[in-house]
C-alpha cells in the first residue's frame, strides 16, 4: 500500500525531492486532506465506468482518488514543472493520462472524443486556479461537451455567486449564464486550513449538473447573454436605466425597452438582481430583432 499523496508530510516529502515552489502566478494551492479529496470524489458520483477529467492536477492529490473511483482520468497541467512529479506519483495508476496544456487553449472537445470514445459517462472534477475558475467553467459548458456535469473547487464567493437565486446580492449575470446550462449546487465549504500554501479565502465546492436543454429557450443565446450582462452592469440601477445605457443605440431605442419591459410583464423600476430567468429570456426574445437586425431564419 502506498501512502496517499493528500497528507502534509507527505506533500512535503514531494516537494522537497523535487525542489518545487509554489508560483503565485498559476494560482497554485495543493490540498493536504484525504478526507476532503475522497468527499470531492464522490460528490461527482463516478462509477467503474466513469470518465474523469481534472484541470491543474498538481501534485497529483486529487488525480489519486480519480483514479481509484474511475475508469479513466484524464488532467490538464499547464505547469511543465509538475510533469516529472506527476510520473512519479502516479505510477501506481495504470488509468491515468497527463496531457501538457492550457485547457483554456485546448481542443476539450476532441480530447474526450480520444481519451473517452468507450466512456459514455463524463465529469470535470478538478480544484480550479481561483484567477481562472470562470473562465475555465463558462468554457466547458459554452462548448456544448459531452459531459455529465463539474464538480469543481474554487473561491466561497465565487461559488455563493454561480449558485445565486434571484433576489439575493450574489445573483447575477455569472449565476444566470451558468444555471442557463445547469443545475448549481454548493456542495461543501471547505477552510483555508486543508491547503498548501494556504488561500486568503475559504473554499467551496460546486456541482453543476448538465441540463438536457437549457433551463430556458431562447432565440437567440449570444443576445441573451449579452441582455442579462447589461442588466447588471451597475446593480443599483433599473433595468430600464441599465439597459439604456449598456445595450448599443439604447438610448435612442428607450421606448422599445420601455414597450418589451410592458410586454414581457417586468416593471421598468425593478432591478436586474429581481429578474429570474424565465423573465430575462422573455425579454430577450422580446428585444432580439430591435437590437440584432437578424431576421429569425
Amino acid at each position: 500500500m502506498h501512502k496517499d499523496i493528500a497528507t502534509p508530510l507527505r506533500t512535503k516529502e514531494i516537494l522537497k525531492k523535487y525542489g518545487f515552489s509554489f508560483k503565485k502566478s498559476l494560482g497554485q494551492n495543493f490540498l493536504i486532506d484525504t478526507n476532503i479529496l475522497k468527499n470531492i470524489v464522490e460528490h461527482a458520483n463516478l462509477t467503474e465506468q466513469s470518465g474523469a477529467i481534472e484541470i491543474g492536477p498538481g501534485i497529483g492529490a486529487l488525480t489519486e482518488q480519480l483514479a481509484k473511483s474511475s475508469k479513466k482520468v484524464t488532467a490538464f497541467e499547464i505547469d511543465q514543472r509538475l510533469l516529472p512529479i506527476l510520473k512519479d506519483t502516479l505510477s501506481p495508476y495504470n488509468n491515468v493520462k497527463v496531457i501538457h496544456g492550457d485547457v483554456l487553449k485546448a481542443d476539450v472537445k476532441k480530447v474526450i472524443e480520444e481519451e473517452f470514445a468507450d466512456t459514455p459517462d463524463v465529469m470535470v472534477v478538478a480544484n480550479l486556479p481561483y484567477y481562472v475558475t470562470t473562465p475555465i467553467i463558462l468554457k466547458l459548458l459554452t462548448e456544448k461537451l459531452p459531459i455529465r456535469g463539474i464538480v469543481v473547487m474554487l473561491q466561497k464567493e465565487v461559488a455563493d455567486r454561480i449558485a445565486a437565486k434571484p433576489g439575493t446580492k450574489e445573483y447575477g449575470s455569472l449565476s444566470i449564464a451558468i444555471q442557463y446550462y445547469t443545475e448549481a449546487e454548493t456542495v461543501m465549504v471547505v477552510p483555508k486550513t486543508v491547503f498548501m500554501p494556504q488561500p486568503n479565502v475559504d473554499s467551496a465546492v460546486i456541482r453543476l449538473t448538465v441540463r438536457e436543454r437549457p433551463v430556458v429557450e431562447v432565440k437567440d443565446e449570444d443576445f441573451f447573454f449579452t441582455l442579462t450582462r447589461s442588466s447588471f452592469a451597475q446593480r443599483r440601477k433599473t433595468i430600464l436605466n441599465n439597459l439604456t445605457s449598456q445595450l448599443p443605440d439604447g438610448k435612442a431605442k428607450k421606448d422599445i425597452i420601455l414597450a418589451a419591459l410592458e410586454k414581457s410583464n417586468i416593471d421598468p423600476t425593478r432591478r436586474g438582481e429581481t429578474l429570474s430567468i424565465q423573465e430575462f429570456g422573455k425579454l430577450s426574445d422580446e428585444l432580439f430583432l430591435d437590437f440584432t437586425g437578424n431576421a429569425l431564419s
